[in-house]
C-alpha cells in the first residue's frame, strides 16, 4: 500500500485505548497477535521510509546554501505529508482487526 492509500483510510492518528481481548481471538494467543502486528509495523515503516527517500530524490539539491534550505517547499511539504500519516503500529493494527494481515502459523502444517 502507498502512503497515499493510508492517508485515505481516515485513521485518527491518536492513541485510542483498545480492547485486548479481541486481539487473541483469531491467532488464540494475545502475545501471537502482537507479534504479527508487530512485524508488520516494522514492514509498513520500512516501506514508507523508502518511498519518502525515492520521492525526496526528485528535490534533492547538489549545492546547498542556506537559502535554498529554507526555500525548498516542495521538500517541505512532502516532509508534512509523511508526517501526518498515522503510525505505522496504529495502521498495523488497523489491518489485523479488519483481517488485512495475512500470516501463516509455523506451528501448523
Amino acid at each position: 500500500m502507498k502512503a497515499a492509500d493510508y492517508k485515505k483510510l481516515k485513521i485518527d492518528p491518536f492513541a485510542k485505548t483498545k480492547d485486548i481481548s479481541k486481539y487473541d481471538q483469531k491467532t488464540g494467543n494475545f502475545y501471537k497477535s502482537i507479534v504479527i502486528m508487530s512485524k508488520r509495523a516494522d514492514q509498513i515503516a520500512s516501506d514508507l521510509k523508502q518511498e519518502f527517500i525515492e520521492n525526496s530524490q526528485q528535490y534533492a539539491n547538489t549545492s546547498e546554501t542556506l537559502e535554498e534550505v529554507f526555500e525548498n517547499r516542495e521538500q517541505i511539504e512532502l516532509s508534512k505529508f509523511y508526517e501526518q500519516l498515522p503510525k505505522p503500529t496504529q495502521l498495523a493494527m488497523y489491518e489485523f482487526e479488519h483481517d488485512q494481515i495475512h500470516f501463516k502459523d509455523e506451528d501448523e502444517d
